[in-house]
Formats: structure tokens, sequence, C-alpha cells
């Protein structure tokens, strides 16, 4: 196989950016051409000037936004990977408590937001949050890659008589990591989210620090420039997190799996 060429890679990289950078003018320009009040839509400039003036600001609660959401991925892949090996051990485990799992996921956290900020304090309420939204992809993934092994394999180990952790380290584990990946890809933007919609549950009830208290802060002043560039980085914050771990995959996946392969490859 050979490697793509350089230009494709560089295209690959150029074309979305040109695309955002031909938005972004289009942006300016109806903003200016209209003259739009910046309290209703402010222009790209206008948001470039807020979050240079206001970076003390927004960077601390950035800093306070990605540790929480840090944490609850890390705490996410522990709980996630390690009841998915408790289910794959044990069917009757895995009925009897994967239904509290499915509950906790499609329960709204925006639901549970004010409950845990009534029974937790403002930084731990959030990191439960998030930690919730994070966790049951992560499990699932990984649940569903243990149980996709491949039949002829297990038998052959089996077999040969490898005991059940041979089995599950040098078999169960590889087959899954591709699930566990993608799971672990899906929960980090999820990590992000949950932390966000807390913050701001956290911000309505008159507590926060990270950047959903600082966009709800700017809203209730009318600042929306700096209301557009706390966003900004949020959005920016999700890419970084998407990209770190999609990055991870590739770099753990490239030399096996078809799922890595560059398709100009």
């Amino acid at each position: 196989m050979t490697a793509p060429a350089p230009r494709a890679r560089l295209r690959d990289y150029v074309l979305p950016l040109v695309v955002f950078a031909l938005a972004l003018g289009v942006w300016e320009f109806a903003v200016r051409f209209w003259r739009i009040e910046p309290f209703v839509l402010p222009a790209p400039s206008a948001i470039c000037a807020s979050l240079v003036a206001d970076w003390p600001i927004l960077s601390a609660a950035l800093r306070v936004t990605l540790a929480t959401t840090a944490k609850a991925l890390a705490l996410a892949t522990a709980g996630g990977v390690g009841l998915a090996l408790v289910f794959a051990q044990s069917r009757w485990i895995e009925r009897a408590f994967l239904p509290f799992a499915i509950v906790l996921q499609v329960t709204p956290v925006i639901a549970i937001a004010p409950l845990l900020l009534i029974w937790l304090d403002q930084e731990t309420a959030v990191l439960v949050c998030a930690f919730l939204v994070a966790f049951f992809p992560i499990l699932a993934n990984t649940a569903m890659g243990l149980a996709s092994t491949d039949r002829g394999l297990v038998e052959l180990f089996t077999l040969y008589r490898a005991s059940r952790w041979r089995t599950l380290t040098r078999l169960k584990l590889p087959a899954a990591l591709p699930y566990f990946l993608n799971g672990l890809r899906i929960g980090g933007g999820l990590a992000l989210i949950g932390a966000i919609v807390a913050e701001l549950a956290a911000g309505a009830a008159g507590k926060g620090a990270g950047l959903a208290f600082r966009i709800a802060e700017a809203g209730y002043r009318l600042n929306i420039p700096r209301m557009f560039a706390a966003l900004a980085l949020v959005s920016l914050a999700g890419l970084a997190i998407y990209g770190t771990l999609a990055l991870v995959s590739r770099l753990a996946l490239r030399r096996w799996h078809e799922s890595a392969l560059h398709p100009d490859a």
C-alpha cells in the first residue's frame, strides 16, 4: 500500500479552513451591510475583539470546563469499561443492571441537574452530570465489542484450554478495542455537553464558574459579543477533544484495523 500524497493530505486540511474563512467573511459583510446591532448579531471582528479583551475571564472559565470534562471522561471510561467487563462475564448481571444504565442515559441531564445541585456542591454536581452523559456510550460500545468477538476464535481458545483471563486479555479486549475507542470519541463530546448543561443549570441558580456560566452571565448583561466568544471557545474545545481522541484511535488501530486505514492508502 502506498501512503497518500502530501498534496492530498494538505487539501484535506486546507479546504475546510477555506470554507470556514469564506463563511466568516460573508457573516462580517452581512452584519456591516445591513448594519445589524451587536446586541442582535455581532460581527466576527467584534467577537474576536471581545475574546481578546475578556480573555482573562474566559480563559479561567475554559480551564474550569475542560477540567470538569476531563475528570468526567476519565471516570466514565473507568466505570464504563469496568462494568462492560463485568457484563461480559455474566449475562445475569448484565440483565440485572443494564436497565439502570439505560434509565440514566434516557433521562435528560437538564432534569437531573437541579436535583444534584440541591444534594451536592456545585463542582461535584456538574462533574456527576458530565459523567452520566458520557458513561453510557462507553459502556454500550465496549460491551458490544466484547460480545462481538469471533465465536470461532473463542472456541479455539477454549479448545486449547485457555483461562478466562488469557481469553479476555489476548482475544476479547483486542477485539473490543475499536468499539471502545468509538465510544470514547462519542463520550468525549458528550462529557463536554454534560458539563455545559450542568453549568447552565448552576448559572441559573446563581452559582458556577465555567464557560456556560459566562454565557448565561453575558446574556443577562446583553453582552452578546462576549456570549459569542464563549460559544466559540466551547466549539473549539469540542473540536480539540474530538480531534485528540480521533488521533488516539488512529494511532492505536492504524496498523491492523480497517477503520483506521486511509481511503487513499
